[in-house]
């Protein structure tokens, strides 16, 4: 992925249609050598049928492309769930956020691969590949008898994940007409309402009644359908253009970032002066690596786009790095079932849609930016409240309260982000710029949750035992968690202020 051409520190406001940035996440072309996850989508092609994405002709690949994202967000809400009983049945309390930010390292990576080989080869092998990929890291997962085995397959899920993902934005750009590409990719979010609400309560009941592998191990032969449902149109699709070699330079940038930020996340595990070893290796990685990732300025929060980019990272991870620890705390510190833990997460999701559905209302473009500055101040508060359920005094369902106040905030400031970032973008620069704010999103998860994680375990997390016995004596390691959260929320609420370019 590689970031728009920057002329200046600020970013200018253009005039002009521009696609969606789901539409187009990843730009089209390289630019100047540097990574690039860009794939031609088609999204010029195809006539108009007078089908629906339901009908006759798309009816089988549209069911498979929703059934495919919705088996990805069924596994990523319920692995919320189960996590806190498979961390602590392998005895790997320690390392419970390297199960989290292991996806994202490795997806990262994922995602510039799958970019080049859908560029050569089409969306067909590299869509298989992942889906396998992410059957395997299940398998792995559910069967792993060490955390580090458990890391390890969700590692493999990551790539898989990453894979999966850009190829089926490839498949909706070269399989359907224009017109229709809207709904489909709007079906992608739709995708992710019912396993949000179904996947907690399922997980819980399968963890609880069953086993946590089962969560992971029941999912693999769910693929199988979906795949054999789009195959055939998947084989029909006019093969790549491109004819030359992968640009290694690109893919080899984002295994710099991913292996960089594999040793950050190894040395934050060991806090020890010998871990300034792996810390300083990763660093020297992810730094120049990640000044191409990004547009000039991102770090300094310059104004305009920049800032917007940056505003990616800051509320994905920071919302990510506390919730990954909401079950955990809840199960360990008030005794919740798994279940139960996992429910308190679900109106958060819920609330999500609303807050996007509320961004979109046309009498509240004006306030775009507000509504972002809105957004990561009420994501501030909900992390906030999360602290007072370490009281034992004041119910646990506060998180659950907590959590839809979160999913609000959430859904106001990633959804305008995207929107903002269009209007402030040229229109050839669009894809590009989308592209930067994935990265973004992918980097915010990974450091953030990574940050959480080397706090937990600092502030003596790591002695939660299997058994519970003693996990209620370890609330300073949740407390260090979600007050580092709260304060990265707020530093975003500040970086809303940057949003409005300069107009000279």
């Amino acid at each position: 992925m590689t970031p728009r051409d920057p002329h200046d520190a600020d970013a200018a406001v253009t005039d002009g249609a521009a696609l969606p940035p789901q539409a187009s996440p990843l730009p089209p072309e390289p630019h100047d050598g540097d990574l690039d996850l860009g794939l031609d989508l088609g999204l010029e092609g195809g006539g108009d049928t007078g089908d629906t994405v339901l009908g006759r002709r798309y009816r089988a690949l549209t069911l498979g492309i929703v059934t495919v994202v919705s088996l990805i967000a069924f596994e990523a809400s319920a692995v919320n769930t189960a996590m806190p009983v498979a961390a602590r049945a392998l005895d790997g309390v320690e390392l419970y956020a390297y199960a989290f930010s292991a996806y994202f390292t490795a997806s990262l990576f994922a995602m510039a691969l799958s970019g080049e080989w859908c560029d050569r080869k089409g969306p067909l092998a590299p869509l298989f590949t992942g889906i396998a990929a992410f059957a395997a890291g299940l398998l792995v997962a559910g069967s792993a008898q060490q955390m580090w085995m458990f890391v390890g397959g969700r590692a493999v899920q990551g790539i898989g994940g990453g894979l999966v993902i850009v190829a089926l934005y490839v498949v909706v750009g070269r399989a359907y007409p224009q017109r229709l590409q809207p709904a489909v990719l709007a079906s992608f979010s739709a995708a992710w309402v019912l396993p949000v609400i179904v996947g907690p309560l399922a997980a819980g009941t399968v963890t609880e009644q069953v086993g946590w592998r089962w969560v992971f191990l029941a999912i693999p032969v769910l693929v199988l359908p979906p795949l054999a449902v789009m195959l055939p149109a998947l084989r029909a699709l006019a093969p790549s253009e491109r004819s030359a070699g992968m640009n290694r330079r690109r893919i080899l940038l984002a295994l710099a970032v991913a292996a960089g930020a594999g040793l950050l996340q190894y040395a934050g595990q060991d806090l020890s002066w010998l871990s300034l070893v792996p810390a300083a290796a990763g660093l020297a990685l992810i730094v120049p690596c990640v000044l191409r990732l990004l547009p000039k300025g991102t770090f300094r929060a310059a104004r305009g786009l920049p800032s917007v980019i940056l505003l990616r990272g800051v509320a994905a991870g920071s919302f990510l790095g506390a919730e990954s620890f909401v079950p955990l705390m809840l199960v360990t510190q008030r005794g919740l079932s798994a279940t139960a833990a996992g429910l308190c997460l679900t109106g958060g999701g819920l609330t999500w849609a609303l807050g996007s559905y509320t961004q979109s209302r046309p009498r509240l473009e004006p306030h775009r930016e507000r509504l972002m500055g809105l957004g990561m101040l009420l994501m501030a508060v909900s992390i906030a409240m999360v602290l007072l359920a370490l009281i034992d005094s004041v119910p646990a369902w506060i998180v659950a309260v907590a959590w839809v106040i979160g999913g609000y905030g959430m859904g106001l400031a990633i959804s305008s982000g995207s929107v903002l970032l269009l209007k402030l973008s040229r229109p050839e620069d669009a894809g590009s710029n989308s592209a930067s704010l994935q990265v973004s999103d992918a980097l915010g998860n990974i450091t953030l949750v990574g940050l959480s994680g080397v706090l937990f375990v600092t502030f003596g997390g790591g002695d939660v035992a299997a058994t519970g016995s003693t996990a209620a004596h370890q609330p300073a390691a949740f407390g260090a968690v979600y007050v580092a959260m709260t304060a990265v929320a707020l530093a975003g609420a500040w970086v809303t202020t940057r949003l409005r370019p300069v107009i000279e």
